[in-house]
């Protein structure tokens, strides 16, 4: 209803603009994935239309989870590639935003079971999400989580692979419980993982 009110205006009015997005963002909390890729496609074409470099990420990131949980990963990918290099060119690697995309773009890649490339990104990015962010944060954890879940996954994956999969799992659980305790869903989570490996 809300975007009804600005949908009269130009389209560079900012009003409309964030009435637009926050359409994207309702309906993809509503689990709606058709109808915000829609509206999250045409976001993003006008903040391209605009020049708009910040926004445009933000969208494009958006998309991109749009198109994962419509199991159209592949499609996102690039999107994921492009968002990430950017962030990264923007703020420098230790900046929170170019973490949380390195994250995602590894679990992209992850779900596509291109592990070897998740692995290269994880390794590079996991010490700096220890030394900005610390051990116990969630960003950290999911990192933790998404790297270990590739050792072992890897197609060819060695015994040494293995040993440190369980070995980043079992610390990954360890934290995971004291932090987020242990019913947490992202526990559980890596818990399931761990007896996998």
């Amino acid at each position: 209803a809300c975007w009804k009110t600005y949908v009269g205006r130009p389209e560079a009015n900012w009003a409309r603009r964030a009435a637009t997005t926050e359409l994207g963002c309702g309906l993809h909390s509503a689990e709606h994935y058709e109808d915000a890729l829609t509206v999250r496609e045409a976001d993003l074409a006008l903040a391209r239309r605009f020049g708009e470099t910040r926004n445009m990420l933000v969208m494009l990131s958006n998309l991109a989870s749009t198109y994962e949980e419509l199991e159209r990963r592949p499609e996102a990918l690039p999107m994921r590639r492009e968002v990430y290099s950017v962030t990264l060119q923007l703020y420098g690697e230790e900046h929170i935003e170019s973490l949380i995309e390195a994250n995602n773009y590894a679990g992209n890649l992850s779900s596509l079971r291109r592990f070897k490339e998740a692995k290269s990104l994880m390794r590079k990015t996991i010490p700096v999400a220890q030394r900005v962010l610390g051990m116990s944060n969630d960003l950290t954890l999911r990192m933790r989580w998404i790297y270990g879940d590739a050792l072992y996954e890897a197609d060819g994956a060695t015994l040494d692979d293995l040993r440190e999969a369980v070995t980043t799992l079992e610390d990954t659980a360890r934290i995971a419980r004291r932090v987020l305790g242990g019913a947490h869903p992202f526990t559980v989570h890596i818990e399931r993982t761990l007896q996998n490996a």
